[in-house]
């Protein structure tokens, strides 16, 4: 019998045992040769599995962060059809500033650094107050489907940010994908309202620029600092303001907001923890993996992702101009991905 000993990812065989002629033990040393667990490559993957790379893996990363937020104005429109849109852009922030504050402790993630404060901060005013803010009071008058058409110009504005603020230096090919698509998106948009943009329609615009600030400051960060710690903190942030706005208009109209509809809190519900929280750990770690530029292009498909979303949860119409648009958009994401971002 072959005594084994097992001291790491294979059994080793360790000697072969066998008796001299007084009958002592002797062992006899064979060369220890490791062998591979039944289907692994040798590196610790599954034989015949392929490993994504970085940027593979931040486009995915980034996709699904994208269909979480496809759903954030469909659940606005939602949310400010019973509730004042100023306590559901505040509101929401306390409430993921709650489960930041939770996650960080938690994690005993360390403080930011007075260095990292200003990029923080930017992701604050752009993401947790502006974005929010501006959508939610867009969300009063606009169907959600026509603000999700012009939230489509997003990816672009955020590559521009990415190239201004960031060390990354989109081809002309990427630059041409990007405009093609925010001219799809834009165009279909005024068709939507009749070839003019109303102050809802501007109040998006302000969303979206805000948006792409944060995004790629909160990009660059989140390759040094994580993706999850940059959003905790920014959350944090957001707090001084945040806070003792959401406690006043809660005294100062805690009737209505008591007798909100159930739908109401529900779109509330969405926004605060996933809109505002979760998605955010998806989406910038899938932008310091595969780049802010890059990642952000997958960006175009959200607008037909919301137009689904406006029809599912309120029952807007979603006609077969929008399902042709959403098909668009995706070839531009998927040319776009082929085009070079020097990093």
């Amino acid at each position: 019998m072959t005594p084994y000993s097992h001291d790491g990812p294979g059994w080793h065989q360790t000697g072969t045992a066998m008796s001299d002629p007084q009958g002592q033990t002797l062992t006899v040393q064979a060369p220890q040769v490791g062998v591979r667990p039944c289907g692994s490559d040798g590196n610790g993957h599954p034989a015949g599995v392929a490993v994504l790379g970085a940027e593979s893996q931040g486009m995915l990363l980034g996709f699904i962060g994208v269909a979480i937020f496809s759903l954030t104005l469909p659940f606005t429109r939602l949310a400010v059809a019973g509730l004042d849109p100023l306590f559901v852009a505040m509101g929401r922030a306390v409430a993921a500033a709650v489960l930041a504050l939770c996650w960080l402790r938690w994690k005993r993630a360390p403080l930011p650094t007075r260095a990292q404060l200003p990029t923080l901060l930017a992701v604050t005013i752009g993401c947790v107050i502006g974005f929010p803010l501006l959508t939610s009071i867009a969300m009063r008058t606009l169907p959600a489907s026509h603000g999700a058409v012009l939230v489509g110009i997003l990816p672009l504005a955020t590559a521009l940010f990415a190239a201004l603020r960031g060390h990354e230096r989109p081809s002309a090919g990427f630059w041409c994908m990007a405009a093609a698509g925010s001219a799809l998106v834009v165009g279909f948009g005024l068709r939507q309202s009749g070839g003019g943009l109303h102050a809802a329609d501007l109040a998006v615009f302000a969303a979206v620029a805000l948006a792409a600030m944060g995004y790629a400051e909160g990009g660059r960060l989140s390759q040094t600092m994580g993706g999850e710690q940059v959003i905790g903190w920014a959350l944090v942030l957001s707090l001084p303001l945040a806070g003792p706005a959401t406690i006043w208009l809660i005294w100062r109209d805690w009737q209505s907001i008591a007798a909100a509809p159930a739908s109401a809190w529900l779109g509330f519900s969405y926004v605060s923890v996933f809109s505002m929280f979760i998605g955010f750990f998806f989406w910038y770690r899938g932008m310091a993996l595969g780049g802010v530029a890059r990642v952000g292009q997958v960006q175009l498909a959200q607008p037909g992702l919301s137009l689904v979303a406006a029809a599912v949860v309120l029952n807007e119409t979603l006609q077969i101009e929008h399902i042709l648009f959403t098909f668009a958009v995706i070839a531009v994401v998927g040319a776009g991905k082929r085009m070079k971002v020097a990093r």
